[in-house]
């Protein structure tokens, strides 16, 4: 089939690798979110999607909104059969959705209709779900409600972060999504409506989430900290400046909520229930580093606030 692979993120540019060394099906162009600043000097850079595109001699279409009116015609112009969708970062117009013969299929990260929204993997963690997976649907105009086309289940490791199982899911995710790219060329892709029970919604965290709240039980804690790496970074304070949590997991004892007991080879801090282990930390102005490392440096007792 013709495609226009639309994503942004490193996680899209690894799916779209995918699609191209199979050679299965021929992109033609890739939809992407524009040029965005980047690091100190905020110079403005491609998206990962663009940037894998270029090297490969694609087309890139960068429109400010998907509602553009030359993108509608350049799509027209294309071609093409079907658009995948991997984290593009922007609504579809309903009349960009009909327009295409196969329609739009994106690859989401959560077994739908549970996590639907942007943070699905974040969302999934902190609740303390076993095991997620992915979904492969045809885009409506409703969030993440549409048909699903096929579905793999994934199951986190216990100290898994949510950088790292997206990086997971997005292996098995490349996978499913050619193959029902093949069935929907080879006319045997069905797809079912969601269920209507079991929905829930996945918005991104914020930064106020991602503070540890030292009452609660070590196990939570250790999923708030695991949730939030890479982005925002779970976080707290000690003498009045912020503290970074990488790494971090619940162990056996008892100690006050924000206590830090030190030894030679561990950090551990109380909790509302149980104790937190932490192993990589970043205090403030300082690198990340080891949190054994960190702790050979204090010099007084210390309590997390």
């Amino acid at each position: 089939m013709r495609l226009v692979f639309a994503g942004t993120p490193q996680l899209a540019a690894d799916t779209l690798q995918v699609l191209l060394d199979s050679g299965r099906h021929q992109v033609v162009a890739v939809l992407t979110r524009p040029d965005a600043a980047k690091g100190r000097s905020a110079r403005l850079l491609p998206s990962p999607v663009a940037e894998l595109a270029e090297q490969r001699g694609i087309e890139v279409l960068k429109p400010a909104r998907p509602s553009e009116p030359w993108l509608a015609q350049r799509l027209a112009e294309l071609n093409i059969d079907c658009v995948p969708v991997v984290a593009y970062g922007g609504l579809i117009p309903s009349s960009l959705l009909e327009a295409i013969p196969q329609g739009w299929m994106n690859l989401h990260f959560s077994l739908l209709p549970r996590w639907r929204g942007a943070a699905p993997v974040q969302r999934a963690i902190l609740a303390g779900d076993q095991v997620s997976g992915v979904t492969i649907f045809d885009i409506v105009a409703e969030l993440d409600a549409g048909p699903v086309l096929a579905t793999a289940p994934y199951e986190f490791g216990p100290d898994e972060t949510a950088g790292e199982a997206l990086a997971g899911l997005t292996t098995l995710g490349a996978g499913l999504l050619l193959e029902t790219l093949d069935r929907l060329e080879a006319g045997s892709a069905v797809a079912e409506a969601q269920p209507s029970d079991g929905v829930t919604l996945a918005p991104k965290l914020t930064p106020a989430e991602a503070r540890l709240d030292w009452t609660a039980p070590a196990e939570a804690l250790a999923r708030v900290i695991r949730a939030n790496n890479p982005s925002p970074i779970a976080w707290t304070t000690l003498n009045g400046e912020r503290f970074r949590v990488l790494r971090a997991r619940p162990v056996e004892g008892a100690a006050e909520p924000g206590v830090v007991e030190a030894t030679k080879n561990s950090v551990l801090v109380g909790t509302g229930a149980g104790l937190l282990e932490l192993v990589e930390v970043q205090p403030a102005g300082k690198r990340v580093l080891a949190a054994a490392d960190w702790a050979r440096g204090l010099r007084q007792a210390s309590r997390f606030e």
